[in-house]
């Protein structure tokens, strides 16, 4: 892309329709639904919270003590406080003596001579200058060494510790992680599931697997970065600022003037940051969706030699979605680097006033009241890498919660999303207080329905249909006429916006969907097969079959013959997709699959559109003698199937126009059933001709 696309490209990632109303109560919103998928992990998030902050804090401390034992202690000489030398398992003959508030050591009785050097404040008070005597170093060079040994073999220890606590730790946390997006993740795909065909036939799939895989895990960067991160800033820059306040209080006042442009800018840049973050998720989730519709089609695609075409596409949002995460990512630098600017100005303020107190050993503010903790008396070159490296993490911690709170933009869009799914309410539901289905069936029947996706535009008018136990109804008519529509209302796929679906009188609407659906069956047009065994691919839709039960339903679907002729029988694997098989083979598969659940209600769409006419012929044998008992129903345009049916019902127009046998409906003269048979016969002659 050229540069001036890339500045268009720029200004378009700005502009963004729908955008949610993304304010800090909706965020504040949106992390409290996210609780019952982390309560669940509620013992393991406390341990992993306990774990950062006695790790914070014995960071922060260890810090200290270890500067001031190698900058105070090693190299200027000074005693070891009480509590250094008993960790370093030190005698009596390292410590110091008492303390007291001017930070003159009482055991060396010196008094200050007229020509003893004053050491004068150059900020603060003029009272906190004091005149101290210079003290000679109190350690010998042999204890000084014996104190750097003892601070090395700490220090590798404490290192070896920390490595290994820190790899469990986030093993552990990982583990925790990922539990939790799963929770979450699973809800999605629960209420995907639960939702009609009439959502999934107007949404893309490919935004559902994005929604579900990408915008789910959100959930992980709200504990990351809005919650722990977000606390361990927090929780880390009070704790360094009490630590500068303990050298003195102007660098503490220095840090927050200097964080209050940086608020400022953050406060401004973060609508351009949603907006961005929000074009580059629906961008990502159209390359995804783009992706599923070309694998999906990839035989199409072949067959019309469309693979430039396909890929031009593919590139196109490709480009768009790489321009939209690189946009976002540019708006969040430009904001870090203003804010790190900021924050580099104060860093060198405060390390010029450090140092002109350090040149004149100004006594730092808290003085001998917290030499016990922090050993720093007066301003000396510890106190400088000490304060300097408090300061400074001070100016990063705003740098940081700076960028976590551009991350929680793009988190807090994704956890909208998510919850989009979940929000979404299925049409069909389960009534409270169900009723069994009926046993034994006796007929099933439409009365009165009506439907459309569009209630705008029905496709089905006031139909009515009824068939009974025993019977083969055939639901036949042009295409787009609206067959599979109405046996999708059986299934509960979709409900009747007029009308009620009937088992036995009973409305299915009384039933769970849980119960309908395991008292029905289908095969459906589009043989969908598993890389597995013949066995398994049967019996994908039942736990409940025995070895008997395959071989039985394979045997009434025509597929025993060339099943007993693989290598391993029933125990062979499949290719991909069933590829190993001829289409034939792979539809009498279907039709065993639906056989083996052995339910009272049997749907079969084009079952033997793959079929031979001998092999179609047995089949439907087969089915005549298995289904007594039973409802059988049939979508198809074959006439041989539709001959042996004993009812006939031709949709048209959203109707049923005609019922009865086929027989009967051929005598009908100017009849439409008969005139599509016609029609039918004189295609297939046209077809046989050309050949």
């Amino acid at each position: 892309m050229s540069e001036l696309g890339l500045i268009k490209g720029f200004k378009a990632a700005d502009q963004v329709d729908d955008m949610p109303d993304l304010n800090l109560r909706r965020m504040f919103s949106l992390a409290l639904r996210t609780w019952p998928y982390m309560k669940p992990m509620l013992v393991h998030l406390l341990v992993i919270g306990a774990f950062m902050l006695s790790g914070g804090l014995t960071a922060v401390v260890t810090g200290f003590v270890g500067v001031d034992l190698m900058t105070n202690k090693v190299l200027v000489g000074e005693k070891l406080q009480p509590l250094q030398a008993t960790v370093l398992f030190l005698g009596d003959e390292y410590v110091t003596a008492d303390i007291d508030g001017t930070g003159i050591k009482k055991d060396k009785k010196i008094s200050p001579g007229k020509n003893a050097p004053t050491k004068v404040a150059l900020f603060g008070p003029g009272s906190r200058a004091k005149k101290l005597p210079d003290v000679e170093p109190e350690l010998t060079q042999e204890q000084r060494k014996t104190v750097r040994n003892r601070l090395i073999m700490w220090t590798i220890v404490g290192g070896v510790i920390a490595t290994i606590g820190g790899l469990i730790g986030a093993y552990y946390a990982m583990w925790v992680w990922q539990s939790i997006n799963q929770n979450l993740r699973v809800a999605m795909l629960a209420r995907a599931e639960s939702l009609s065909l009439k959502y999934h036939d107007n949404a893309r799939i490919g935004d559902a697997i994005f929604r579900v895989y990408q915008d789910s895990a959100m959930i992980i960067n709200l504990l990351q970065q809005g919650i722990i991160a977000p606390f361990w800033a927090v929780y880390s820059a009070i704790i360094g600022l009490a630590f500068v306040v303990a050298f003195d209080p102007l660098f503490a006042l220095l840090v927050i003037i200097a964080a209050t442009p940086m608020v400022w800018l953050t406060v401004k840049f973060t609508p351009r940051i949603r907006r961005k973050s929000m074009n580059n998720r629906r961008a990502n989730s159209d390359l995804t969706s783009r992706l599923q519709e070309v694998f999906t089609a990839i035989k199409v695609v072949k067959a019309n030699r469309a693979e430039t075409r396909v890929f031009d596409r593919f590139n196109e949002d490709s480009v768009r979605a790489l321009n939209a995460a690189y946009f976002l990512r540019l708006d969040m630098v430009i904001l870090t680097v203003a804010v790190a600017m900021l924050g580099g100005a104060t860093i060198v303020l405060c390390e010029y006033i450090m140092v002109s107190w350090v040149l004149v050993e100004r006594e730092t503010f808290l003085g001998a009241w917290a030499v016990s903790f922090i050993g720093f008396v007066v301003w000396n070159l510890g106190s400088y890498y000490m304060a300097q490296g408090r300061v400074g993490g001070l100016a990063l911690a705003g740098r940081g919660i700076v960028g976590i709170w551009n991350r929680m933009q793009d988190m807090f869009i994704g956890l909208d999303r998510a919850f989009f799914l979940l929000d979404l309410e299925p049409d069909v539901v389960d009534p409270e207080h169900p009723v069994s289905f009926p046993a034994p069936i006796e007929t099933v029947s439409w009365r009165n329905v009506s439907f459309g996706y569009d209630p705008a535009q029905p496709i089905l008018r006031d139909i009515s249909l009824e068939a009974e136990a025993g019977t083969v109804t055939a639901i036949v008519g042009g295409t787009g006429a609206g067959k599979s529509t109405i046996i999708s209302m059986l299934l509960r796929l979709y409900d009747p916006d007029e009308g009620q679906v009937l088992v036995n009188g009973i409305d299915i609407k009384d039933m769970t969907v849980e119960d309908l659906r395991a008292n029905t069956s289908i095969a459906l047009q589009k043989n969908v097969l598993f890389a597995d065994t013949v066995a398994k691919n049967i019996t994908y839709a039942t736990t409940r079959a025995s070895q008997s039960d395959i071989e039985a339903a394979a045997h009434v679907a025509c597929a025993d013959t060339f099943i007993e002729e693989m290598a391993e029988g029933y125990n062979t694997e499949l290719g991909e997709r069933g590829g190993k098989l001829s289409a034939g083979q792979r539809q009498r598969l279907s039709i065993a699959r639906a056989i083996v659940r052995d339910t009272p209600i049997l749907i079969l769409d084009e079952p033997t559109a793959s079929l031979d006419a001998k092999t179609e012929h047995e089949v439907l044998a087969n089915l005549g003698q298995w289904g007594k008992g039973r409802v059988i129903f049939l979508i198809t345009h074959r006439l041989s199937t539709i001959r042996n049916a004993d009812q006939i019902a031709f949709l048209e127009d959203g109707a049923f126009v005609e019922h009865g046998k086929h027989q009967d409906l051929m005598s009908i003269n100017g009849g439409r059933y008969r005139e599509f048979v016609e029609e039918e016969i004189a295609g297939a002659t046209v077809g046989d001709t050309h050949e």
